[in-house]
């Protein structure tokens, strides 16, 4: 949806597929990135991190009520003119995959979904900032989502919004209507899908 993502390949490489500046430097390998924790992010201005969960202080529904679960991913279908994400950024969330659960409740199988061609993929997102107590001010990031495509569908019922890499900038600066129109169905066929089996759910 995605539920977990990992990145475990040098940021540098993130950069050059990106085409921009290694303004982060060395970072971990990371194979269980959690919601609240941070993540690597594009925006207009480069990479950064920020915290994967929108704190929605002061953000209203529909109806003027407010939104109070933190907000992890953010329907495509309602991002654009929905109030509660009235003023938000749009970034780029660079992973190697993402992490799914799928079967019974108690008895679910957790899935490693990635390129096939080794590529990373670059999910859509919207940004932005928590004032906290204090006067500390925290970026926050959401992944855009989607209905799944033919590889996914059985697994989950929405799949983040995948871009390629000729997109992006079309994402982050782009019109409304020109971001919307990004937000469909990654092709089906260029998604790996595998058992995983090896990751510690425990830490990042």
């Amino acid at each position: 949806m995605p539920g977990r993502f990992f990145l475990t390949r040098p940021i540098g490489e993130i950069a050059l597929f990106l085409n921009v500046e290694d303004s982060l430097g060395p970072q971990p390998a990371r194979k269980n990135i959690q919601p609240g924790q941070e993540v690597v992010v594009l925006t207009g201005d480069g990479l950064k991190t920020m915290r994967w969960g929108i704190i929605p202080v002061g953000r209203v529904n529909a109806r003027g009520r407010p939104v109070m679960e933190t907000i992890v991913n953010a329907r495509s279908e309602t991002v654009f003119d929905k109030s509660a994400f009235e003023g938000v950024g749009r970034a780029i969330i660079p992973v190697d995959g993402w992490y799914e659960w799928t079967g019974e409740k108690r008895r679910k199988t957790a899935c490693r979904i990635a390129a096939k061609d080794g590529a990373p993929l670059l999910f859509a997102a919207i940004t932005d900032t928590w004032e906290a107590p204090g006067g500390l001010r925290v970026d926050q990031v959401a992944a855009v989502t989607c209905e799944p495509n033919a590889d996914v569908k059985p697994i989950h019922h929405r799949m983040g919004v995948l871009l390629e890499a000729r997109d992006v900038q079309r994402w982050l600066h782009g019109s409304e209507d020109e971001a919307q129109s990004l937000t469909r169905p990654w092709p089906e066929g260029r998604l790996m899908i595998e058992e995983a089996d090896d990751v510690d759910w425990s830490g990042a």
